[in-house]
């Protein structure tokens, strides 16, 4: 039997809370999110380092506290949500297809659907590593739930691939935990994670970071013996002369995240190439009306706090959808060039809503005494002069309501890098 609500949120994690929030606050009531987990907060709740809360909360949290909070909203507004319940399909007129142990096969026709799905690790087999299957190969994620959820070590002594935040965050609790981090190896001439994460979780600690190096075959049949680690030259190509062993009985993969999309597709929503996420306007609504996403499944974060203020707007824009706002049919493409890698949002609606609104994006690489500009029909209208900027970290443009009007009746808005003395 097909059940019929309003607003149906798939995932429960920090993404799909704050939308929900949002949303409530909004005027909307009939809302339902769909967990596939046993409880809500999402990958949060293994997440029981600080560093969380800065800018939404002024303070700092948890993981699982930063959760808490944003749960703790969501049941005293008596939003419902169903828990261990996996949406199998979201069709493009937004019927929701849902299985769990209590409903069965459940079935919602909903007016406007957030798709608020997290991501996923990149796996072992996507990176071509040679060696044997055998034990003590994990991502980095399943090593942290491992370890703060589960109660078990994957192993003492260990070598990380990938200098992602979550990488070099389990190099700081393995180290806590007993077990000897050997080093981080990295395939760029970069780290993809945070500076005050490198500087925190392996600096205070004494373990090395290798630049320009992967590693090019796993050792042993039964368990990890070792990994043999060799310099990469400019294509990226391993330099097999730099070849060295290290031994280990553990290799964690931090090797990028990709955004769980499956949904998306099935619903025929348009992808980015780029993000892996879906392509957005300022609404946050895809090119499927109706459908929204936010938080890590449109592009991937670096604080869970932008995260919430992403969802936030999805939820509220949903909420207005509903009540009946109309978006513009002709939308104007924000291009990215000279260095920047993306934008989110990819569009902006052609409309007289001059409101003000963020816009987020990387750079493709490290460049120094840059300014980040947009320009709308070779015009700028927002200038911010940087000393550094990197991609791993994501860069936020603010503007006002002045600065929207001119990009919403441009023909052409272009963010690029411009001067510049150095690249890295």
């Amino acid at each position: 039997m097909m059940t019929e609500r309003n607003l149906v949120i798939i995932g429960g994690g920090p993404a799909g809370l704050a939308a929900a929030k949002a949303a409530y606050d909004c005027g909307e009531r009939d809302i339902l999110i769909l967990e596939r987990e046993n409880e809500l907060g999402g990958i949060l709740n293994q997440c029981i380092h600080n560093g969380f809360g800065l800018h939404t909360f002024k303070e700092e949290l948890t993981g699982p506290e930063y959760a808490q909070r944003y749960i703790d909203e969501v049941i005293k507004r008596n939003i419902e949500y169903k828990l261990a319940s996996t949406v199998l399909n979201v069709s493009r007129d937004k019927i929701v297809t849902y299985v769990n142990a209590k409903d069965g096969v459940g079935v919602v026709k909903a007016k406007a659907v957030i798709l608020a799905c997290g991501c996923r690790e990149r796996p072992r087999g996507a990176i071509n590593i040679a060696g044997m299957r055998g034990a003590g190969v994990f991502s980095a994620g399943t090593a942290q739930r491992l370890v703060n959820i589960e109660g078990y070590l994957p192993g003492k002594e260990v070598v990380i691939l990938g200098s992602g935040d979550i990488g070099l965050i389990m190099a700081r609790r393995m180290t806590f935990e007993g077990a000897k981090v050997k080093a981080v190896i990295e395939l760029m001439p970069y780290s993809s994670g945070l500076n005050r994460n490198i500087v925190q979780c392996l600096n205070d600690f004494n373990i090395p970071l290798k630049f320009s190096h992967t590693v090019v075959e796993i050792k042993g049949k039964d368990r990890v013996e070792g990994v043999v680690v060799a310099a990469v030259d400019e294509k990226l190509r391993p330099i097999m002369q730099t070849a060295e062993l290290i031994p280990c009985d553990t290799l964690l993969l931090s090797v990028g995240l990709l955004p769980e999309n499956e949904l998306a597709k099935g619903a025929g929503v348009s992808l980015s190439p780029v993000t892996g996420g879906a392509v957005v306007d300022e609404n946050m609504m895809t090119d499927v009306d109706g459908v929204f996403q936010c938080g890590n499944v449109l592009h991937v974060h670096d604080l869970v706090d932008f995260v919430s203020a992403e969802s936030e707007n999805a939820g509220r824009c949903a909420a207005e959808y509903i009540n009946g706002k109309v978006c513009a049919a002709q939308k104007i493409p924000v291009k990215t060039v000279n260095g920047v890698r993306y934008c989110v949002p990819q569009y902006l609606c052609a409309d007289g809503v001059y409101e003000p609104i963020s816009l987020k994006m990387r750079v493709a690489g490290v460049y120094k005494k840059v300014e980040l500009t947009v320009r709308a029909d070779g015009v700028k209208i927002y200038g911010k002069k940087r000393p550094v900027v990197a991609p791993g970290e994501m860069e936020n443009i603010a503007l006002n309501a002045e600065q929207v009007k001119a990009l919403k009746q441009a023909k052409e808005i272009v963010i690029s890098l411009e001067g510049g003395e150095a690249r890295a």
